[in-house]
């Protein structure tokens, strides 16, 4: 299974916001729309991916009050990012590998979408399952 497959069944719908707003509008965003994450946008581009992580990492190393600071400060500039033609697999092992809970999507140098985690568990359980029933299938037909 692809990473495309799993944007197709998601919203269409990426949650930005600018580098220069502040982290305390960036909360209120991530708590408003109940995301993890917000792709962080200048002109139309990627140049970062805010998550809670880095709100609660971003409280240690500037102090707990962030809500003046701008998201610039404390977003990942280089986040780990994948292809809409990498497999599901790929996608597992590289937030696995990482410590991540959100992979931005690429199709070419564009933002294509993002992925949770969660998505990724979901569309593994769905993959597993439709496997298991082919092969409870194949061995209750099975000649004798």
């Amino acid at each position: 299974m692809q990473i495309r497959e799993i944007l197709t069944l998601k919203s269409a719908d990426i949650h930005s916001i600018a580098p220069t707003d502040s982290v305390a509008s960036a909360v209120d965003r991530l708590v408003g729309l109940g995301v993890g994450s917000l792709v962080v946008l200048k002109n139309g581009e990627m140049v970062g991916l805010l998550t809670e992580r880095d709100v609660v990492k971003g409280m240690l190393k500037q102090g707990c009050d962030l809500k003046d600071a701008e998201v610039s400060t404390i977003m990942e500039t280089e986040p780990v990012v994948a292809s809409a033609d990498d497999s599901v697999d790929y996608a597992r092992d590289v937030m696995t590998k990482s410590h991540i809970g959100h992979l931005p999507i690429l199709e070419g140098d564009k933002l294509f979408g993002i992925i949770s985690f969660h998505d990724v568990a979901k569309a593994s359980l769905k993959e597993a399952k439709f496997e298991n029933n082919l092969l409870k299938r194949y061995i209750k037909h099975w000649p004798e």
